[in-house]
């Protein structure tokens, strides 16, 4: 009656593809994790809202000439919403790392909490500007041109998923840093978004 054994040469070729199945793993979700990547998952609700984007503008010291200034607006009591669109500005930063852009964040007037930790000291955090009340909801994004004129005022992007397939800022950026004028324009739009100021949340 024979025995099937397991020789010690096989036995060590398990034991290293074990090891590296689990080095794997542990990699791969640390670099989920750290890019934010892991956040991009359906929306739980919807909203319908209206940005018309007029009154906001730069902090005396950041206005004028320059680079192309991003502004992310962020409620940290908006969790659901901002998992998608941290993963998505954290694309945008690195995709546009050598483009001339500055970014920065405005935390919602009165709340408190931290950015992501795979944002933390990526944006220069802004202590408000004019016009944020006017905003109806977010997250949302400004974007100023490099001759300081607010080019886009709104959200990230619409739709169940946020990612840059159907993002409504990637054109807008593209565009400035081609050196073409785009000329913010109020729209409505439907997705992830908490309220913010006086503008209008139309409903879920």
């Amino acid at each position: 009656m024979q025995h099937n054994r397991i020789t010690p040469s096989r036995r060590a070729l398990v034991i290293a593809i074990v090891v590296v199945v689990i080095v794997l793993t542990a990699s791969s979700l640390f670099l989920w994790k750290r890019t934010g990547v892991s956040n991009l998952r359906e929306f739980s609700t919807e909203q319908v809202v209206i940005f018309e984007g007029e009154g906001l503008s730069l902090p005396a010291a950041i206005s004028g000439p320059g680079n192309i200034r991003i502004v992310h607006f962020w409620d940290p009591g908006c969790r659901s919403c901002n998992k998608e669109t941290d993963a998505h500005l954290n694309y945008l930063i690195g995709m546009y790392r050598s483009a001339g852009i500055d970014f920065y964040s405005v935390q919602k007037p009165g709340t408190t909490g931290e950015l992501a930790p795979f944002l933390q000291g990526k944006l220069t955090p802004l202590e408000t500007i004019q016009g944020i009340e006017t905003l109806p909801a977010s997250p949302a994004m400004a974007i100023w041109d490099r001759d300081g004129n607010l080019a886009y005022a709104g959200p990230y992007s619409e739709g169940l998923i946020c990612n840059s397939s159907n993002s409504f800022v990637e054109p807008i950026i593209d565009a400035l840093i081609a050196g073409r004028k785009v000329t913010p324009k109020g729209f409505l739009a439907v997705g992830c978004y908490c309220p913010w100021g006086e503008g209008r949340m139309v409903g879920s």
